[in-house]
């Protein structure tokens, strides 16, 4: 029997490689000669690069960048040598990981150290960068990694606008331009430039940029970056609505400025809207990050060869359906006609979620025993599989 182990990771508690290995002791303990095979996946949020660097054989490098609030930090991101590729984590520079003692402040926290990653992989000769969008405290739009890459926000004053919530003040965008203190520049150069030459005067110029993302909200409205994801991020009501009408100033500005528009494309809302901010800033081509991790891990090969698939991640819910991994897992292998089971830290009774998979296996245990009980499940599973 060959099958085929591509979960996600149990948040907080193992990684994706992980879980797949306990897994994989389990089903040895029930049928020792299984042909198995490993193949961790993700869904663009965090854990994504772990992902791919192990399926892909990267090596992780380290560049100075900032935080969310300005504090300098040493951030990481995957190499892909063979394919001169890298995939960077927003989370990295703008997520919990990045902030000093864990103090949030979701109206001055900003994207620019994420802007300067990419600056780095450019720098190192990356013809593709992919972006995970997952794990952000941000809810910038993308203006902070805008101004990393030279591009300036000035307002009503003329003055340059140094954070989200000084976006209800917007009046121009000035395109980046080798001239200036920047990073990249940012002269005053005419604004009424085709999309395609957005970047002409930066690194990011001949790369490839694909962001990745775990959600499929738009950027505004109640469905939207702020309403949604600003609340989880400390944003009190009175902030929501700052935070929002800044970010559709930044998107009416930017739809005049830059000719584009893409506040309403499904993703467009994720990591605090810089899944818009990379669309519109950086011309990137915007994907479920399920697909993203897929194609990077060869996942559908791996199925065709497999007579039977597992997955599983750390709550089965209806989120799950919106773009997560096991879904798009299931998804895969029922179209390749492939029996498929979930072994999961809870799930929902939710049977619509539940009817995607063949069978549902719950821990049911706390974090310490999460080893054990994924192979106590996994042996249940076995069994099942060896009548």
């Amino acid at each position: 029997m060959r099958i085929l182990i591509a979960p996600d990771k149990f948040k907080g508690s193992l990684s994706a490689k992980q879980v797949a290995e306990n897994i994989a002791l389990g089903i040895r303990d029930v049928i020792p000669d299984a042909q198995i095979e490993i193949a961790p996946v993700a869904d663009g949020g965090e854990g994504t690069a772990e992902v791919i660097c192990n399926a892909r054989g990267g090596e992780w490098v380290t560049c100075r960048a900032h935080g969310p609030l300005g504090s300098p930090i040493e951030a990481r991101y995957v190499w892909l040598s063979e394919s001169a590729s890298v995939v960077i984590e927003m989370s990295e520079a703008a997520g919990l990981r990045a902030l000093k003692n864990g103090v949030r402040d979701v109206m001055r926290a900003n994207t620019f150290g994420v802007g300067e990653m990419l600056l780095d992989a450019a720098k190192r000769g990356a013809r593709e960068i992919i972006v995970g969008l997952g794990g952000s405290v941000t809810n910038d739009g993308g203006f902070g990694m805008a101004r990393a890459l030279g591009f300036r926000f000035f307002g009503e004053d003329e003055h340059e606008l140094p954070d989200v919530a000084s976006l209800l003040t917007l009046t121009r965008i000035i395109l980046p331009s080798p001239q200036s203190s920047l990073p990249v520049g940012g002269a005053l150069v005419s604004s009424a430039q085709p999309k395609e030459r957005r970047l002409a005067q930066t690194p990011l110029q001949r790369v490839k940029l694909i962001a990745a993302a775990d959600v499929r909200n738009p950027l505004l409205g109640e469905t939207g970056a702020t309403h949604t994801f600003g609340p989880q991020k400390g944003a009190m009501p009175d902030q929501v609505e700052i935070l929002e009408r800044a970010l559709r100033k930044l998107a009416d500005t930017i739809t005049r400025d830059l000719g584009c528009d893409f506040r309403n494309n499904p993703g467009a809302g994720a990591a605090g809207g810089l899944g818009f901010g990379l669309m519109s800033f950086c011309n990137a081509e915007l994907r479920p990050g399920f697909d993203v991790v897929a194609d990077a891990v060869e996942l559908k090969e791996k199925i065709k060869a497999a007579d039977v698939v597992i997955t599983g991640e750390g709550k089965l819910d209806t989120q799950t359906l919106e773009g997560k991994a096991p879904a798009g897992v299931a998804r895969l292998a029922r179209k390749l006609g492939k029996g498929v089971f979930a072994i999961v830290g809870r799930a929902a009774p939710d049977q619509q979620v539940r009817d995607i998979f063949a069978g549902v296996y719950e821990l049911g245990g706390s974090i310490p025993q999460a080893c054990e009980l994924l192979r106590e499940r996994a042996r249940e599973l076995a069994s099942k599989l060896k009548r």
